[in-house]
């Protein structure tokens, strides 16, 4: 099989689809690689390193897509790359449909085979190829929500950690997953007061007991969320329904609740945003204002770290790119269910219930 890694076009992303050790792996086993020369760079990685380990270099996204079985890459198709798609053609990203019926529609009309890191459930059910990004995207929440408070950007003025006589920041966190747990551990080591809201209670149960004493876990409802916005300086927006659009956990009227120049990181705006006046920004203009309140909403946070995600999604990826390139993808259908339940749409029928009853497209059962 011929895997192809393009370059990643979506604004300000710095990470690589494969690692050189991974072209190593597939081409020892007899299968090609083709590497857009500078789709490395972003991460630190060379052209030459990934030649050396055996792929064969092309100039441009073109070639990579005319020749490849099956694409790799790290972010979803951007519209430039609609056209190099080929009928038949697998790839394996993150999709995140149900944040885009425009993404949605055009993979269907090109007939394509779209497996989607999002959604692939392990042998345990764990979502383990979206699991090092929620990591990364949780503790940079609080990176960034630290950075925009500081009045220059917007905020509040506030220090997550206060000092000796004024009292810390009151950080919220909606959604105990991955991002949500590693968001309220960084805020936690700033010395912030934190709050961490889920619907679980098992799970919450299980942060209460490896969380330090600064951070209170709370069952999430209506009533609950509101109290929490009064005295929020910062919220966390971290809610997962795998596969689907977010719910609108905060609404337009809530904000009326909090502090002006409080600030909202919505995480969850790659499946749409839990926040209802959420919308998507970059890293080059990461940040909008509405009544009073910052709201930052990057679709692809790890992104900035190029490095750290690049190395940290290839560990868990490759593993799964190697069984596509040994067995095909409709032995893999056939035998592997983690790669079907990561099958979002194929040869132009949606395979995802989530996906479906989003857009309310008819559904394929696999």
């Amino acid at each position: 099989m011929i895997v192809g890694i393009p370059a990643e076009v979506k604004q300000d992303e710095y990470r690589v689809a494969m690692l050189p050790v991974g072209v190593e792996e597939l081409t020892s086993r007899g299968h090609g690689v083709i590497f857009q020369t500078g789709a490395g760079l972003g991460s630190g990685l060379v052209d030459t390193a990934y030649e050396q380990a055996g792929a064969q270099l092309a100039s441009s996204a073109s070639e990579v897509y005319q020749a490849a079985d099956l694409i790799v890459k790290v972010k979803e198709p951007q519209a430039g790359e609609f056209a190099l798609i080929r009928r038949g053609q697998t790839l394996f990203t993150y999709f995140h449909f149900a944040a885009s019926r425009d993404l949605t529609q055009a993979m269907l009309d090109c007939g394509c085979n779209c497996l989607a890191y999002e959604t692939l459930e392990d042998e345990r059910g764990r979502l383990s190829l979206l699991t090092p990004m929620s990591e990364v995207a949780g503790r940079m929440s609080i990176q960034q929500g630290a950075r925009f408070l500081e009045r220059p950007q917007m905020g509040r003025g506030i220090l997550l950690a206060g000092v000796p006589g004024v009292a810390p920041a009151h950080i919220t966190v909606l959604g105990g997953g991955v991002v949500g747990a590693n968001a309220a551990k960084i805020a936690a080591g700033f010395g912030a007061d934190v709050a961490i809201l889920d619907v679980n209670m098992e799970r919450l149960r299980y942060l209460d007991d490896v969380m330090p004493p600064n951070v209170n876990t709370l069952f999430s409802d209506r009533h609950t969320i509101r109290d929490q916005l009064r005295l929020a300086d910062l919220v966390i927006g971290s809610v997962l329904i795998p596969g689907a659009k977010a719910p609108h956990l905060v609404r337009r009227e809530d904000l009326q609740l909090m502090k002006p120049g409080s600030v909202i990181i919505d995480v969850a705006i790659d499946q749409g945003g839990c926040v209802e006046t959420s919308r998507p920004t970059t890293h080059r203009d990461p940040t909008y204002l509405v009544d009073g309140v910052l709201h930052y909403c990057v679709t692809n946070m790890p992104g900035a770290v190029g490095r750290t995600s690049t190395f940290a999604l290839c560990n868990v990826t490759l593993p799964w790119v190697l069984r596509l390139a040994e067995w095909g993808l409709d032995k893999c259908l056939d035998e592997s269910l983690p790669l079907r339940t990561a099958a979002n749409i194929l040869a132009g029928q949606v395979t995802s219930r989530a996906v479906a009853s989003t857009f309310e497209l008819p559904l394929h059962k696999l």
